[in-house]
């Protein structure tokens, strides 16, 4: 069991709470009893697992399909774990695994010809990509891409935001303005919101191929990027209220193409 702070492992798993050093090493923080199972299922490979007794005691099966996928496991005491964790309360696991682009990379991105989509736009929330992630994963989404400038989709808060969801769901940083304009091109709607659009959200035909473009949380989305757009429409609100936050304006676009497609 490890149980040293100073041990050279543990050391350096306590340096993947920086984002920056996650970036350089290519790797992601797992923390969560549910995301571990979620990458179990997912057959995520897993570079060093670092659990608890008591966890493995409660969570045999996870641990055993876990142990299975990890190249390296150690026993840490819950002093270790809960230095390695950037959550304030660990339940008693957590682990290292590659960055996307270092596991299936083909497999784990978007396909151009897609039946329904997002593409975000410098979005700065983690809550709110994970939120999105999870959304689009349960509305049936192809999968979404995001602009370089948006939130590391490798956060520890995205991927606990996700529910799981990151591990099944394409996703990939891309130059979003020629990726709407070649989704375009190949015959894909793409549609923008705007305050002062004619049309609501519901008055068009998503039953098409559709993706939608989301923007910043507070600047909306670019004169170039909205350019792009081959329809656009609003999501009416009441007098008095500016916008709905990004993540609920999403679920409402996908789960109306989801509901038009269904009748």
């Amino acid at each position: 069991m490890l149980t040293s702070l100073q041990n050279p492992t543990v050391k350096q798993l306590r340096k993947l709470k920086q984002s920056k050093e996650r970036r350089k090493q290519g790797a992601l923080l797992l923390e969560g009893t549910h995301l571990i199972e979620a990458a179990g299922e997912a057959g995520y490979p897993l570079e060093v697992l670092c659990y608890t007794e008591d966890w493995q005691a409660r969570h045999g099966e996870i641990c055993a399909r876990a142990i299975a996928l990890s190249a390296q496991t150690e026993v840490v005491s819950l002093d270790v774990l809960k230095s390695i964790a950037s959550t304030v309360s660990p339940d008693g696991v957590v682990a290292i695994a590659p960055q996307r682009t270092a596991w299936e990379e083909a497999a784990s991105q978007p396909k151009d010809e897609v039946s329904l989509g997002v593409i975000l736009e410098t979005l700065q929330d983690p809550g709110n990509l994970g939120t999105i992630i999870r959304t689009a994963a349960a509305a049936g989404s192809d999968g979404l891409w995001l602009s370089p400038d948006s939130v590391d989709m490798g956060s520890p808060k995205v991927l606990r935001a996700s529910a799981g969801q990151w591990f099944r769901l394409p996703m990939a940083k891309v130059e979003v303005v020629e990726q709407a304009a070649k989704l375009k091109e190949n015959g894909v709607q793409v549609i923008a919101t705007m305050a002062t659009a004619q049309l609501d959200y519901w008055q068009l035909d998503l039953t098409q191929p559709t993706v939608f473009l989301m923007g910043n949380e507070g600047a909306g989305l670019s004169a170039a990027l909205m350019d792009c757009a081959s329809a656009v429409v609003k999501i009416p609100v009441m007098p008095g209220v500016e916008s709905l936050n990004v993540a609920i304006s999403t679920a409402l676009l996908l789960y109306e193409a989801r509901r038009q497609r269904q009748m």
